[in-house]
């Protein structure tokens, strides 16, 4: 049997009394795409700490490539080859986009030679080259977000987490990155992505895990989980339920 890439095992994250993760079971596969929704407060968000070692969990364990990585350092978890980004988009504003990608490639690379190298591969294949010298504060949100994943690209990831990566953006912009998620796990890359606009991940995901109140309450192919009655009733509602029913 193949060893799933990322198993997530009976994790609970517990702030006192507050239960944010509850008992939390689920895998990621190599090469796959796995969308993580939820309403808002459903620990989403924590559970991508716990993965990336932002938390420990209190209790359950994670498992990167058969490694425990459970309470590992998160630079440690990147050096390993799992890197996530972020929901709220934090770029180096007095650097360029070139240089903020660079300083990911740190991570792998001693020459600033080796660091541009990298960074030049990214920014192609992110579409970003045009905007190399541009000052990272003065980029458009899209372009941001385009930006935190090129960085996040940058330490050489075997699976990337991404945290909301269409939020904010246009109905174009949230194509462009739909496309991107694609051609990165065309080039043998794995992805979770924690997305509330449905309509961005559900197309494009292998399978999708469910939380709602802490807790898992689907994991499936998409088709099968906008079907499911406990999800519709928790966060997708009949109305994106009568609309995928039609597309």
């Amino acid at each position: 049997m193949v060893q799933p890439m990322l198993q997530v095992d009976g994790v609970t994250m517990k702030f006192g009394s507050l239960v944010a993760n509850n008992r939390v079971t689920f895998h990621v596969n190599k090469g796959e795409i796995v969308g993580l929704i939820g309403p808002n407060g459903a620990g989403k968000t924590t559970l991508f700490n716990c993965i990336s070692g932002f938390y420990t969990p209190t209790e359950g364990r994670v498992v990167f490539r058969g490694t425990d990585i459970t309470g590992m350092k998160p630079h440690l978890i990147c050096k390993l080859g799992l890197t996530r980004t972020f929901q709220i988009v934090k770029p180096l504003k007095e650097m360029t986009v070139k240089e903020n990608i660079m300083t990911g490639a740190f991570l792998h690379v001693n020459t600033r030679r080796e660091a541009e190298e990298s960074a030049d591969e990214i920014l192609e294949m992110t579409h970003l080259h045009d905007k190399r010298d541009q000052l990272a504060g003065s980029l458009t949100i899209a372009d941001k977000k385009r930006l935190e994943v090129a960085r996040a690209l940058a330490t050489r990831p075997d699976m990337l987490m991404l945290d909301e990566p269409m939020a904010g953006l246009n109905q174009t912009e949230v194509k462009e990155v739909m496309e991107l998620c694609v051609s990165l796990k065309e080039n043998g890359l794995t992805l979770m992505i924690v997305e509330h606009i449905m309509e961005g991940i559900m197309p494009i995901a292998d399978r999708v895990v469910v939380l709602n109140a802490g807790e898992k309450i689907a994991e499936d192919v998409p088709e099968v989980v906008v079907n499911d009655e406990n999800v519709i009733k928790a966060y997708l509602g009949e109305r994106y339920h009568a609309q995928s029913k039609k597309s």
